[in-house]
């Protein structure tokens, strides 16, 4: 095998490994809200949401609305995460995404 068709493969499957993620089906979870939180530019009051995450794109819904949205990026933890939840400053902003079960956590942008 030639040094071309060696760099050929390589960045063939360097490719592949990249965009296997922009396929990965996106995450949809009712969470309920104890306090109001801020995520991005709005606040959000108390109740039951649908969180839906994109690739590194989130979406809060109350109903049909729209009611926040947010960039982040997923992070591996050392331990999976024993059950849902939400991790938020004192003041309320939105610092993380926590699933049970798994040890990858959605960190949203600061």
């Amino acid at each position: 095998m030639s040094n071309n068709s060696l760099v050929r493969s390589f960045v063939l499957a360097s490719a592949l490994a990249i965009s296997v993620p922009a396929f990965a089906k996106p995450i949809v979870k009712d969470l309920p809200l104890t306090h109001p939180m801020h995520v991005g530019k709005s606040t959000i009051q108390s109740g039951d949401y649908r969180i839906l995450i994109d690739g590194n794109h989130l979406t809060i819904q109350k109903g049909k609305n729209i009611v926040a949205e947010s960039e982040g990026r997923w992070e591996e933890r050392d331990a999976k995460v024993p059950y849902d939840e939400i991790v938020s400053t004192a003041d309320g902003k939105m610092l993380e995404l926590r699933f049970g079960g798994g040890k990858s956590v959605f960190v949203l942008e600061q």
